[in-house]
């Protein structure tokens, strides 16, 4: 190994380290940066559970929860290019029952939810922007208040009724974090008659030589894979026995489905640092993931999320300070975040801690991996925030 990459490795390990070697650390973290070449930092510490002596491994598995997301994106424009599918499209023409879903106006005194027809139509430019109206009733009252009213199952039951939600605004009029990309996926499948999980192998696993990205869990993947723990209001972990998708899933959910390994996740990042070529073969056209990368909802603005469900989430906000667009489908900071990172580049996450993100001005991306609620549980998050601080202290100081 060069001797300019020894410091930039010292680092990230203690970027890792912070998040486990200490008080109520995470059981184990897995976090990998890449050139647009090969992983140049893979690192593993900790174990699979709290429970267990197994130690964690860079091949370990992960619920990729919201990091599913990019890759139905990827998928969306890939349809786009062959000519299956157009960005404007409705989504009711693949999907007549989404004209079901009315607009919440509100709550009657007996706590019975008010709603209305949506003016507009949904589209599929709303469903990957986020500009639908959908919610989360993780982040969302207003979602969970409207699903315990009608005991509308939980969006993690993977099953068709949990769709049956409600909009929170008119689509196409404001910009909200929902589960807008497992209606997406149910769209695609729509329209190739294909399962969400056939059409992601066949249209970017397999182009990104990615081997061990499923919705249904194998035999050898289970075992590998990092249990989801739960942080009590003392700071304890415990494994999480409750919050466990189901496998065989009913649904391949778009939205948050799949299981993967940190090391296939880098190929679809690598993917996109070159400009949609993957390892085996091209994936999408430069013309796509540029327009990908792009801010797709004009002046509206990604906020923050409430915490709906503490059990699932803190009330939090990424890079509060910094101005942030949406694009196909990542987060884009308008401005330079406060730990380094450029720009008009890319980032996002999942559920239970896991973050990533991609900078196609410096050719890297990374990912940090936990297995922990709720989400921006502050010790895993330090660590990740601790990690691209260190990529970008060592890219100023040209160790990379």
């Amino acid at each position: 190994m060069p001797k300019f990459r020894d410091r930039l490795h010292d680092d990230l390990n203690k970027s890792l380290e912070s998040a486990v070697n200490v008080a109520g650390g995470v059981a184990g973290v897995v976090a990998m940066l890449t050139d647009k070449k090969a992983n140049i930092y893979e690192g593993a510490l900790g174990k699979l559970s709290v429970d267990s002596n197994q130690q964690i491994h860079t091949d370990s598995v992960f619920n990729a929860f919201s990091t599913t997301k990019a890759l139905v994106g990827a998928l969306l424009f890939r349809l786009i290019e062959e000519n299956v599918v157009k960005l404007d499209d409705l989504a009711k023409d693949y999907l007549p029952e989404i004209s079901d879903i009315e607009v919440l106006e509100g709550f009657d005194k007996d706590s019975k939810p008010i709603t209305r027809k949506a003016k507009n139509d949904i589209t599929l430019r709303h469903l990957v922007l986020h500009t639908a109206g959908f919610g989360y009733e993780f982040f969302n009252k207003e979602d969970l208040a409207y699903r315990q009213y009608y005991s509308i199952p939980s969006i993690v039951s993977n099953t068709l009724e949990s769709f049956k939600t409600v909009l929170l605004f008119e689509p196409g009029t404001s910009w909200n974090y929902g589960i807008n990309i497992d209606w997406l996926g149910r769209v695609l499948e729509s329209a190739t008659s294909k399962r969400l999980s056939t059409l992601l192998k066949e249209k970017i696993f397999l182009p990104c030589n990615m081997n061990e990205s499923v919705f249904d869990l194998t035999k050898d993947l289970k075992q590998r894979l990092a249990v989801i723990h739960v942080r009590d209001q003392s700071g304890k972990l415990s494994p999480a026995k409750d919050i466990v998708l189901p496998n065989p899933s009913p649904v391949d959910m778009g939205g948050h489905g799949l299981h993967c390994t940190v090391s296939d996740y880098m190929k679809f990042i690598r993917m996109i640092l070159n400009d949609g070529v993957g390892e085996n073969d091209r994936v999408l056209s430069e013309k796509s993931i540029d327009f990908m990368c792009m801010n797709g909802i004009g002046n509206l603005r990604c906020k923050g999320w409430d915490n709906a469900m503490p059990l699932f989430t803190n009330k939090g906000e990424f890079y509060p300070a910094t101005e942030k667009s949406w694009g196909y489908t990542f987060q884009i900071n308008e401005e330079m975040t406060n730990t380094g990172r450029p720009a008009h580049t890319l980032m996002w996450a999942g559920i239970s801690n896991l973050f990533y993100f991609i900078d196609r001005k410096n050719s890297i991306g990374g990912f940090w991996a936990s297995e922990v609620l709720p989400f921006l549980d502050p010790t895993s998050y330090g660590g990740f925030l601790q990690f691209e601080s260190s990529v970008y202290q060592n890219l100023i100081n040209k160790k990379l």
